[in-house]
């Protein structure tokens, strides 16, 4: 692992920045970019303290997370259940085709967001669908370590204020984060002491990248920022997902 050491540092870098700038992204590009040369598990074991800083980082705006926790409990102990149940069930976390599955994940991920796609889900709803979403969240995070399918399109679905969104991303990647740890941490095979510690020293650029970001956010547009991150990731994905074949 230390002879990636320096991409790992610019992976970090960019993908804090992307945080910065748009408010979420750094575990995808982070875990897509290190799959080209590693497991997409064990890129995930290098995310998990920047992840965690980060989203802390995220969720600190002044306000009370109470209210938010309150409603998405049901969709954050799916994420919880799903990630230890599925990591469970597989018991070996560097799993054959795990690459590729990482690669599906991206490019789905990507042609919605390029598409526009705009879900609606009702606050009655919440009670069942939430669950559910955050069990197939936990599963596609045990299997290739990116946690943004389908959380992030149920998130906008439910019809959150800009402000409370960017709250609720931060929480669910928070848990997803620490259900990932967990996984990993009993699975034995990548949180590792030197693992950590990379993982660590990731922490500095990723928090350089991210102020960085929120500085260029307030300079560019943000939505046209987004289209390119979402090519970028489609042409990442369709790379990783191809592998092999």
């Amino acid at each position: 692992m230390t002879e990636h050491l320096l991409l790992i540092l610019v992976t970090f870098l960019l993908a804090g920045m992307v945080k910065g700038v748009v408010g979420l992204g750094l575990p995808t590009i982070a875990v897509g970019l290190l799959g080209l040369v590693m497991a997409p598990l064990q890129a995930a074991a290098l995310l998990i303290i920047p992840s965690m800083v980060t989203n802390i980082w995220q969720l600190c705006d002044g306000r009370s997370p109470l209210p938010m926790l309150r409603r998405l409990w049901p969709m954050l102990l799916g994420i919880l259940f799903g990630t230890l149940l599925v990591a469970a069930v597989l018991q070996s976390l560097d799993l054959p085709g795990a690459t590729r599955w990482l690669g599906v994940a991206l490019v789905v991920y990507a042609l919605l967001g390029l598409a526009k796609v705009h879900f609606r889900v009702e606050r009655a709803k919440e009670g069942w669908l939430g669950p559910v979403i955050g069990a197939l969240t936990g599963a596609i995070t045990a299997v290739t370590g990116v946690f943004v399918i389908p959380a992030v399109p149920y998130l906008q679905a439910i019809g959150l204020e800009k402000d409370d969104l960017v709250q609720a991303l931060g929480l669910s990647f928070s848990v997803s984060t620490l259900a990932l740890a967990a996984a990993l941490g009993h699975s034995g095979e990548l949180l590792q002491p030197a693992v950590l510690g990379v993982s660590a020293l990731a922490l500095v650029p990723a928090l350089l990248g991210m102020a960085g970001g929120q500085w260029l956010r307030k300079r560019i547009s943000a939505e046209r920022f987004k289209r390119w991150f979402f090519i970028g990731l489609l042409l990442l994905g369709a790379e990783l997902a191809l592998r092999g074949l």
